[in-house]
Order: structure tokens, then C-alpha cells, then sequence
């Protein structure tokens, strides 16, 4: 689902009242820590084509330049193992593999681009559910277009073939190109593309009458390299190389190992050769010997030395990124009677492509994906081996790297041959800013100095949704002054993000907003507490990943956060608790929250107590030894006398003895609703978990649990 809101921001004020909160004192602020820079090498073994397992740190060395270096982390990955293969989450993004489908519409027939597509499809069903995908197009006119960014959403994938035309300028509404269209069962299916970028659906095929979207433009895009003059040839290679070594620029940024799919027809390859054609060579080298030098052209002759150039320095990108380039003609995808004016030479300069990165040439081929197996089976094991690099600039610098392996014995060591340190934020393009944040969403990962703390609950609100979607809201805090370091007076730039992955990678619904604000009116509050934003999503029942991305969007500085969430099917009968919320009293906060989307009705208010709203605290912090609010809210608890048990945990699930929760009041209906305190027992400042049980007549209700932290005096 996209939705793009308007929000309001303010000095408090949520369905009337406003809000207050703590400091985060669990989080140091940016300008307090010094953010460690590793670098992980993800490293493939493989002997006579098979992977070698069994490895350990002690059998690599890894070098940069001529300096060896301490290895200081070392992970294993097996995308075979049955662990892996059931949980593709725990895959770090050092380890995962990244498929770049980029399809050429300026140097292939639009029907073998068509075909390819179909290729492309079987390939992305064969890959491991850890791998990430990404679609793109390349137009000599604009340059590769992101169409979908790396995601392990496969309907997004099949969204994003289906929707390729040869228009140049599509876009999505997600801005981190993670989400065409919604994936998830929920009722109201959303479309983030226009309907001109979304033709067909769910790969069923194309309506009566409606045309392949390939195939929609006139051919003012075809064949371009048969109806031009070598001149022209030589500056749509060139345009074709500067773009593509700007894209190995931005993909060396981009974790793991990559593999650009690149269907093509290949273009002429005599631009980088000369002449083919033995009668014209022979009739140009008689020219030569007989002295007359102008009926000999040197470039048709032997090729373009600046082209040979040209190709080189893009190839030498590619490989500095650690990126394969996976050539396939897919002009021999095409049935013998439509092949048509094949491009002269082209399958020569897509071999030149691939092998110059390390891949392969598939052509002639209609099952890409069985074509692709072994490319499957050498990468499933990976070892990452992650380093620090000693006093690194960062001035976008690239660092050679070799890794070496003792006692060999005929095994191949494949690795990345260097790294770039990293620029500061505001050098990065915004594709490079995209890929960023795009990258961490899809890690899983928290990281980031950026202090984030979030709540999420399912709640089932009548007249919000369709019957079988959960109503989620999410309440987003934002450390103030961390958000503000290193940003000029004017207008800070807060971009968040929020995507819910389902068990199988896919993204059924997702929310993303830029806030600006007016540092000359917001600054104070921002510098006591924080920013605090309110939004939801509409999910089926299931259990999710919920990724937050919260990015200062002049300065790149970032916190990463992610929640477990669990939404039961609202049709169930039984018990139900949501964690224990804790309202905040007024004031604090700089609020910012969605507004509805034009033409649609606004969903109920979900905390309420007696028909009063309030916000709950994220990651409450409580005053030690004083007691505070609390809100337990349930479904289908029964009308019978209710018993509370409550117990305080560590962070990482062990018992530290029972706490005092008290429940004044009760208002029945649903959901239920109970007003109680909770009065912390002793404890040294520092983060806990507060474990509520209810119990009635029949036994156990539900058991829930919510972070808070004990402040200092």
C-alpha cells in the first residue's frame, strides 16, 4: 500500500490534546559516539565447481593492499543448509546475493525484450528465498531507471516485469522503489504505480485487447544500431558505458555479491574489433598496399581505440564493485521465424561483457534458470569476513583487497577485489541516497546512531478496514538531538520509512514521509525530547518483521528499528492482549501524524480511556520508585472477574521477580479496555521488560509484554 499523506506537525496536539515524553536515556546521542567502520568481505570457495564447506577464520588471511589484516568477524552461510533455507532473515546482508534484472530497450528488438522477460521470470523463481532482486531498464536517452529496487518480495518482482515498457520516465510511489503494488491479502488492493505503469497482474496475462506494455512504443527505439552510422553507433556505446560505470559506481555501494542480469542483444562489435567480414578487409588491405590510405577507414578496419577505452574502464567499475555481469542475447529467445535483422556482432560484445566480470554468456537459451544453476551452486556458501580498516577517510576512496587461503589445494578463492570508504552524505547522489536506504530496510539489521524507539499494536477497529485486515498503528519517537546533529540552520529534512515483511519476504503494506522542519520554530522542543510520529498499516493476519527507517535526509544520519508483530485473524474467538500501553502526559513531544488520504474515511482513534485519547510511550521511561499509567487493552476476555500477574524481565527474557500492576477500572466492549498503575519494583536504572498475564474463570487469557526504562534520579 502507498499512501502519500499529508501530515501535520506541531508543538503537541493528537485528536486534541498533545503529548509528552521522556529523553531517550537508554540511547547515547550521535555526538557522543564514534560509529566504527567494518568492512565485511564476503568470500566463495569452490573446487572442480562445487562450493567447499568446513572452513574456519583460521584458514583465511585477508589483505588491504599490502597490509595483512585481523580478521574480527567471521560468519558461514549455507543457503543449502535446511536452517537457511527455513529462516532467510538470518541471512546477513554481506552474504546475500543481489540480482540486477536490466533489461536494454535501445540495443534489442522489443519482442525479444518481451521474451526475455519471461526468461527472467523462471530465473526468479529458482532463486533461494534469501536472495534479493531488482528490475531496471537502460534507454540511450535517460540512462538505467530503477524500476523495482532490491527486494525479497517475488510478487513485487512479477509486478514490476509485468509493468516494463519502454516509456523512460516511470515512476513508483514508494520512494525507496521497495513496493509497486501491495503483495499482502489485504482488502483494498492499492496500486503505487499510475495504471499506464501496471498493465497485467499476478503473471495471468494481458486483458482482451490490451497490448504487451514492451511492445507499446512506435519504433522510434528500435533497431537503432541497423538505421544509424558508425558515428552514432560509437556515441550511443559511449553514452551506454558512462552510464553503466556510474551504475557499477552505485551498486559497489550495495552489500553482498551482485549479479547483473543483463538481457540484451549486445551491440555491434566491430565498433571494438573492426570488420568481420572478409571481403571487406581484404578489400581495404589491398587499398592499404597499394598506397590508397583513403579508401581505408581504421576504425572500420580494426575498431575504436577510445570505444575499446571505454568498455574497459566501465568493465574495470564493475569488477571494483564486486559486481558479475550475467549476459543473455535475447535475441536467441526468439523462434527461428520471427528472428528477424539480427544486430551484427552483438553476441561478441555481450561475451566481452561477461567474461571481463567474471560471468556468463547464456544464449540461445529458453529456460534461463536451469541455464543458471551452477552460478546457483558455486555462491551458496559464503564465508564473510569482516575487518577494520585502520585510520579510513572518508573521501570515496577505492582500497584493494585480497584474500588468501592456506593450503588451497586446487580451490578457487572468489571475492571482492577492494572496497570504496565512504563519502559524506551530501557527495551521494540520490540514487546512491535510494540504495542506502533501501539496503538497510532490507537488511533487517538495527543499526544507526540514531535514537528510534517504536510501538506497534493490532487492533481491530469496525468501519477502517476491509474484515479480514488488522488496523496497526505505529507510534515512531525520535531522539531530538541526535536527529539535529551536523544540520544547518533552515529546514531539517526527517524521512521515515515503514515496511512490514511478512514470513515469506513480501511487503503488504508500507508507509514513507518526509517531514520538514522549521529548525527556527521546532528546535527547542526537539532539543528537550523529540520528534513523535503517528501512523498505521493495514495488515492480514500473519506474523511480521516491521522495519523502521527514521533518516535525517541533510546529514544521512540514521537509526534502523525492528519489531516483531503478530496479527491474529479478527474472525478467532479467543483471547487476545496487546501489550501494555503507557499513556504520556502532554507537552513534549513534537507530534506529526498522517492525515487520511483524500476520499477516504478516517479510522477510529485507537487509545482511548472512557472516550478520552491519549498517546502511548514507545519505550516509556519511568521515574524510579513513582508509579505510572497503564492501559491493557484485549479481545474476547469474557464478562467474569479478571486477575492480573505481572512480572519485570531483563532485555533478554529472564525473570527478575514480580511487579505491582494494579487494574482500577474496567470498560467493557471491544475491545476491552482496563485502567491500572504499575509501580516499578527497585531497580538499577537501565532497560526491562514489563510481562502482563490476565487470567478469568477458564484460566490464562494472553500474556504480553512492553519495554520501559528505569531513569535516574
Amino acid at each position: 500500500m502507498s499512501r502519500k499523506v499529508g501530515i501535520w506537525v506541531l508543538l503537541g496536539g493528537l485528536a486534541g490534546i498533545s503529548a509528552g515524553a521522556p529523553v531517550f536515556a537508554q540511547d547515547k546521542g550521535f555526538a557522543e559516539t564514534t560509529e566504527v567502520i567494518a568492512v565485511e568481505v564476503p568470500v566463495q570457495v569452490v573446487r572442480d565447481g562445487e562450493p567447499v564447506r568446513g572452513l574456519t577464520a583460521a584458514d583465511f588471511e585477508i589483505y588491504e593492499g599490502r597490509k595483512k589484516m585481523a580478521i574480527t568477524g567471521f560468519e558461514v552461510v549455507d543457503l543449502e543448509a535446511p536452517a537457511t533455507a527455513a529462516r532467510a532473515s538470518a541471512v546477513p546482508a554481506a552474504a546475500r546475493r543481489h540480482f540486477l534484472l536490466l533489461f536494454d530497450f535501445s540495443f534489442s528488438d522489443l519482442q525479444s525484450v518481451a521474451r526475455g522477460r519471461e526468461a527472467a521470470r523462471n530465473l526468479v523463481l529458482g532463486l533461494h528465498s534469501a536472495d534479493l532482486v531488482a528490475v531496471a531498464t537502460y534507454h540511450a536517452s535517460a540512462g538505467p531507471k530503477l524500476v523495482l529496487g532490491f527486494t525479497s518480495d517475488r510478487r513485487q518482482v512479477d509486478t514490476a516485469l509485468e509493468s516494463l515498457s519502454a516509456a523512460p520516465d516511470e515512476k513508483g510511489n514508494d520512494p525507496l522503489r521497495l513496493v509497486l503494488r501491495r503483495s499482502g491479502k489485504a482488502g483494498r488492493e492499492r496500486v503505487a504505480a499510475s495504471p499506464d505503469q501496471v498493465m497485467a497482474s499476478e503473471g495471468k496475462g494481458y486483458a482482451a485487447g490490451s497490448q504487451d506494455p514492451t511492445l507499446s512504443y512506435n519504433d522510434q527505439l528500435q533497431d537503432s544500431m541497423g538505421k544509424s552510422d558508425l558515428e552514432s553507433q560509437k556515441r550511443a556505446v559511449t553514452a551506454l558505458t558512462r552510464s553503466f560505470a556510474d551504475l557499477a559506481k552505485v551498486m559497489g555501494g550495495v552489500q553482498g555479491r551482485k549479479h547483473v542480469v543483463y538481457l540484451s542483444e549486445g551491440y555491434d562489435s566491430r565498433l571494438l574489433q573492426g570488420t568481420s567480414d572478409t571481403a571487406e578487409r581484404e578489400e581495404m588491405d589491398a587499398a592499404a598496399a597499394s598506397g590508397e590510405f583513403w579508401n581505408v577507414s581504421s576504425e572500420e578496419r580494426y575498431g575504436s581505440t577510445k570505444t575499446m577505452n571505454d568498455v574497459e574502464r566501465m568493465l574495470e567499475e564493475f569488477r571494483r564493485a564486486d559486481c558479475v555481469i550475467q549476459a543473455v542475447d535475447v535475441g536467441g529467445l526468439r523462434a527461428g521465424a520471427e528472428l528477424g535483422n539480427r544486430r551484427t556482432g552483438g553476441k561478441d560484445s555481450l561475451l566481452q561483457m561477461a567474461r571481463g566480470t567474471g560471468g556468463e554468456l547464456y544464449e540461445n537459451l529458453n529456460d534461463l534458470s536451469s541455464a543458471m544453476d551452477k552460478v546457483l551452486k558455486k555462491t551458496s556458501v559464503t564465508y564473510v569476513l569482516a575487518f577494520q580498516p585502520e585510520k579510513l577517510k572518508l573521501d570515496g576512496a577505492y582500497h584493494k583487497l585480497r584474500v588468501e587461503l592456506k593450503n588451497a589445494k586446487g580451490m578457487k578463492v572468489v571475492h571482492r577485489p577492494g572496497f570504496y570508504a565512504p563519502r559524506p552524505f551530501a557527495e551521494r547522489n540520490p540514487f546512491e541516497r535510494l540504495l542506502e536506504a533501501s539496503s538497510r530496510v532490507m537488511s533487517g539489521e538495527e543499526a544507526g546512531p540514531l535514537g528510534v524507539s517504536v510501538l506497534a499494536a493490532p487492533f481491530r477497529l469496525s468501519g477502517s478496514m476491509a474484515a479480514d485486515t488488522a488496523y496497526v498503528p505505529v507510534v515512531i519517537e525520535v531522539d531530538g538531538p541526535s536527529l539535529m546533529v551536523g544540520t544547518a540552520p533552515g529546514m531539517l529534512p526527517a524521512e521515515i520509512y515503514v515496511y512490514a515483511f511478512d514470513a515469506a519476504g513480501a511487503i503488504p503494506d508500507y508507509l514513507t514521509q518526509t517531514l520538514g522542519l522549521e529548525l527556527a520554530k521546532v528546535e527547542p522542543v526537539l532539543r528537550q525530547s523529540g520528534l513523535k510520529f503517528f501512523g498505521h498499516l493495514d495488515l492480514p493476519p500473519g506474523s511480521y518483521s516491521l522495519r523502521v527507517l527514521v533518516r535525517n535526509g541533510a546529514t544521512g544520519t540514521y537509526g534502523l528499528r525492528v519489531t516483531a508483530l503478530e496479527v491474529t485473524d479478527a474472525a478467532q474467538t479467543s483471547p487476545v492482549l496487546l501489550p501494555p500501553f503507557f499513556p504520556e502526559a502532554p507537552g513534549r513531544w513534537l507530534m506529526a501524524r498522517e492525515a487520511v488520504p483524500a476520499g477516504e474515511k478516517p479510522a477510529p482513534y485507537p487509545f482511548m480511556q472512557r472516550d478520552q485519547p491519549y498517546i502511548p510511550a514507545a519505550k516509556p521511561v519511568l521515574p524510579l520508585g513513582e508509579p505510572a499509567a497503564v492501559s491493557l487493552v484485549g479481545y474476547n476476555l469474557g464478562g467474569g472477574e479478571l486477575e492480573v500477574r505481572s512480572q519485570v524481565l531483563s532485555p533478554d527474557g529472564r525473570e527478575l521477580g514480580p511487579a505491582d500492576v494494579q487494574v482500577l477500572e474496567r470498560e467493557r466492549g471491544t475491545p476491552d479496555r482496563l485502567k491500572g498503575t504499575f509501580r516499578p519494583p527497585k531497580l538499577e536504572p537501565g532497560e526491562y521488560l514489563l510481562q502482563v498475564t490476565l487470567s478469568g474463570a477458564g484460566g490464562t487469557l494472553g500474556t504480553s509484554t512492553t519495554p520501559f526504562v528505569i531513569g535516574k534520579r
